[in-house]
């Protein structure tokens, strides 16, 4: 289950130092063999077998790792006689994702004739532009773009056409730590004050940043970071002024990343063409970093219950569906990846869907099913079609032994899910529940529910026959939209709890430009201006937008109340709207 969502976006803003200064591990491996790893274990236990070993070192995406996982899922496909359902006639839908950054030959920073050595005393962040630049060089203390206090001499100086040196951190924070203290967000707002460049001193005892897991666009400007134990040497030498020599040449990495596409064909001719889509995501988080809940450990996360549970009941799934009597309509089966980092797989195959997704009746998702207790599974997305709450009850309603079912109605939130809501197909989202190895290297095998694991399965084929027909009259569901507000920790245009809230659904995937919506929730500051899923934001109140960290930065610095310009891109135009912020 993805963090951004989860933990209001606080990994996403890289918020703690940590973010930019793991160690990636890049260590080569070869694919296990996946009949040693699951030998006498069957069905959902020998998939989190295989899914879940650490030679597959946590499946993040565009690893290969996360290769071997999708290698794993299209075996079990093909045994099952499903057809190819991916891009030319493979089970794969393959697309390329940006993976990090590396140095170039040509990176050079002098301050008042003296040249500072790259990788020992300073380093290009991996979200650098590649420039050679010589500018006066200035100091801006925190650089925190606070206009409004007049306490603050740094808010209002010009730093137009110069290289601005900035303090790391936000003092006026609790721990040092906020949005406004990040490294990158200092940098966009010295862009926006037509900086030519920017020097971070990070703190003393802070490590050199890492590029290989920089995902973010790159900004404008050159922007060096330099190790805290010479940041009071670089301070010294801007007494008196001066000018520096700053010389940045990053190159973004790129790796492909692949969801797993399979298709069981309805047998009803002139329904065949309608799909019910089940979907859980397969990547994790590798080595921790990013998301990680145990952010001091560089131990494999697994990824167990998050989500090699899903996938296996997706896999399970199609067993018994295949198996079974042929069914009206097609069913749709994906093992997404990219989830965690932002529904970057989901997203990719809604806007460029290899069946006809005008077609789909609804979708199912399936992300950390694996920690039953007490009978207790939660399902979101009731309130997207007015008859889901007939059907599931009838399914559990059916079994042998019946599940607990706690019903939400909120059809965005945390998962592969929303990239479909976000399309209007109905959908539910099942979960099991959160728990104490919830992102961290504990979630692993052993931890798992399989009895619990094997009820959800149940329920979930039975619910996807009745989508499907299998002689019994179709269903048709009535696609409802929603108009309350999301719930704490979800994504809509605010990061946190509180503030400015606009009520649009960001597409996260990057872009090289601009911010995607998925959509926006009815009755929202954003659904009055009249923006639209589909829109791409390329201007918020007078900041341009590059990505979603851009266009986060621009919401957070507005108030509840406040009127904002907003352009967009939509069908090939530029597009203004005017909207009134609301309050979370």
């Amino acid at each position: 289950m993805n963090t951004h969502f989860k933990t209001s976006f606080r990994s996403v803003w890289g918020t703690s130092a940590l973010f930019l200064f793991t160690v990636a591990n890049t260590t080569a491996q070869v694919c296990p063999e996946a009949a040693n790893l699951t030998a006498e274990l069957t069905g959902a236990r020998a998939h989190v077998r295989f899914l879940a070993d650490d030679r597959l070192e946590g499946r993040e995406v565009g690893t290969n790792g996360a290769h071997c996982a999708g290698d794993y899922i299209a075996a079990q496909f093909s045994a099952l006689e499903l057809e190819p359902a991916g891009s030319q006639g493979s089970y794969f839908q393959t697309f390329s994702i940006r993976k990090g950054a590396e140095l170039g030959p040509q990176n050079r920073l002098v301050i008042s004739g003296r040249t500072y050595g790259v990788g020992t005393d300073w380093v290009p962040a991996g979200y650098s532009a590649s420039a050679n630049i010589n500018r006066e060089i200035v100091y801006g203390g925190h650089l925190l773009d606070n206009p409004e206090d007049p306490g603050d001499e740094f808010a209002s100086l010009d730093i137009s056409g110069k290289i601005v040196v900035v303090e790391w951190g936000d003092p006026d924070a609790p721990h040092g730590i906020s949005v406004r203290g990040d490294p990158h967000y200092k940098a966009t707002v010295a862009a926006g004050r037509d900086a030519s460049g920017i020097i971070v001193l990070a703190p003393e005892g802070m490590g050199r940043p890492s590029l290989e897991d920089e995902t973010r666009a790159t900004l404008s400007i050159p922007v060096g970071i330099v190790n805290g134990a010479i940041a009071e040497t670089v301070r010294e030498a801007l007494i008196g002024g001066g000018n520096a020599q700053l010389h940045t040449d990053v190159q973004a990495t790129t790796a492909d990343a692949r969801n797993v596409v399979a298709l069981l064909p309805g047998s009803n001719p002139e329904r065949m063409r309608e799909t019910v889509v089940i979907g859980a995501h397969y990547d994790h988080l590798g080595h921790g970093g990013e998301g990680s809940l145990a952010p001091e450990s560089t131990e494999v996360h697994n990824g167990a219950d998050d989500n090699a549970s899903g996938t296996a009941a997706v896999i399970e799934a199609a067993r018994s569906l295949a198996a079974g009597p042929p069914l009206e309509r097609s069913v749709l089966f994906i093992a997404f990846t990219g989830e965690e980092k932002g529904l970057w797989g989901s997203a990719h195959f809604v806007r460029e869907p290899t069946v006809e997704l005008e077609r789909a009746v609804a979708m199912l998702n399936l992300d950390m099913v694996g920690r039953v207790v007490d009978d207790q599974l939660t399902i979101l997305g009731f309130g997207t079609a007015a008859e889901w709450d007939e059907i599931v009850d009838m399914a559990a309603g059916e079994m042998s032994d019946p599940l607990s079912i706690a019903k939400s109605p909120d059809g965005f939130g945390p998962s592969d899910h929303s990239s479909f809501y976000g399309e209007g197909i109905p959908v539910l989202h099942f979960l099991s529940n959160l728990h104490e190895d919830y992102h961290r290297p504990s979630d692993d095998f052993d931890k798992i529910n399989y009895e619990g694991l094997e009820r959800v399965i149940e329920l979930t084929v039975d619910i996807l026959i009745k989508l499907a027909g299998n002689g019994s009259d179709l269903v048709a569901l009535t696609p409802l939209e929603q108009d309350r507000p999301p719930p704490p920790g979800q994504a809509s245009s605010s990061t946190s709890g509180y503030g400015p809230y606009l009520g649009s659904i960001p597409d996260m995937t990057p872009r090289d430009f601009g911010l995607r919506l998925t959509g926006v929730r009815e009755g929202s500051p954003a659904d009055e201006a009249g923006l639209r899923g589909g829109d791409v934001v390329v201007e918020f109140d007078g900041n341009e937008i590059t990505d979603i960290y851009a266009y986060t930065y621009a919401l957070q610095a507005r108030s509840p109340g406040d009127e904002v310009s907003i352009v967009v891109e939509r069908d090939g135009e530029r597009v203004t709207v005017t909207a009134v912020l609301g309050e979370r």
